[in-house]
């Protein structure tokens, strides 16, 4: 069983263990790319159609296996249609010499102490000039769509830009920022609006947006309320009201420092939309 193995030479080894390497890491970050993007449903929905060919294909159902095979040869020409968006985003990454960058960026904690800070700094000063306000934390799952609806900016952060991007009558003050580790990556961002019935009527376009964004990520989403300058917090199609900055500033740091993430549950806080 072994034997073809045993006579390689190291050398050869070496290759096909670089070789493997290679083609894992590409992998990886063709993950990483479509991560967070419809295109997971997409590919879930195209292994399971494998799957079920495999199985009819054993099972000798010969009618049901047909039509599966012919939708199966449909995905060659399907794929390049169905990804576009994200073929287009490799290619562009890959001109940019962006593709194999990690797009979040890790923090010590102390740095994620410090950007918690700034951004409960500047959620104090819109709140007390009733200035509306949605800020997105990406975690774990990518936000390549909704960050490409708005403005790219990559600045490093603070609250004197964060509360310029929304002072009212500028260019990006309707739409969301989004920040990835210590990077204010974009603003004037779209977000998804919830589709919840439930929701009451109180509840304005921002924090239907910040629940939209709360149930289809895991991330985490600030918003300020223009009318009574009150802050809330949305995450995991959850919304907690009237915060104000200390409870705010310890519920970001539970929610987002790495080390705490796995311990706490969102609803430790109490509170309710």
């Amino acid at each position: 069983m072994f034997s073809p193995l045993l006579s390689l030479t190291p050398w050869e080894i070496a290759i096909s263990v670089l070789d493997i390497a290679i083609v894992a890491y590409v992998f990886y970050r063709i993950f990483l790319l479509i991560r967070g993007t419809r295109a997971v449903q997409l590919i879930k929905g195209i292994i399971l159609l494998l799957i079920a060919f495999t199985i009819t294909d054993w099972l000798e159902l010969p009618t049901i296996n047909w039509l599966l095979e012919k939708a199966t040869l449909g995905l060659v020409v399907a794929i390049p249609v169905v990804f576009q968006p994200e073929l287009r985003r490799a290619l562009e990454q890959l001109g940019r010499g962006q593709l194999f960058r990690n797009p979040l960026q890790f923090l010590q904690s102390e740095d994620i102490s410090a950007v918690i800070k700034e951004v409960v700094k500047s959620l104090g000063v819109m709140a007390r000039n009733h200035i509306g306000a949605i800020i997105v934390f990406q975690r774990q799952t990518g936000l390549k769509e909704v960050i490409e609806t708005g403005t790219e900016i990559d600045a490093a952060l603070s609250s004197s830009l964060l509360v310029n991007v929304f002072i009212p009558k500028t260019p990006l003050h309707d739409g969301a920022v989004i920040i990835a580790g210590n990077r204010v990556v974009a603003a004037g961002c779209f977000l998804p609006l919830s589709d919840n019935p439930n929701l009451g009527p109180e509840l304005g376009t921002r924090h239907r947006a910040a629940l939209g964004m709360s149930e289809q990520s895991d991330a985490v989403i600030l918003v300020v309320s223009e009318e009574t300058g009150t802050v809330s917090l949305a995450n995991g199609g959850k919304l907690i009201r009237d915060l104000d900055e200390k409870t705010l500033e310890e519920m970001l740091n539970t929610l987002l420092q790495p080390e705490r993430e796995q311990g706490f549950g969102f609803w430790n806080w109490g509170g309710g939309g």
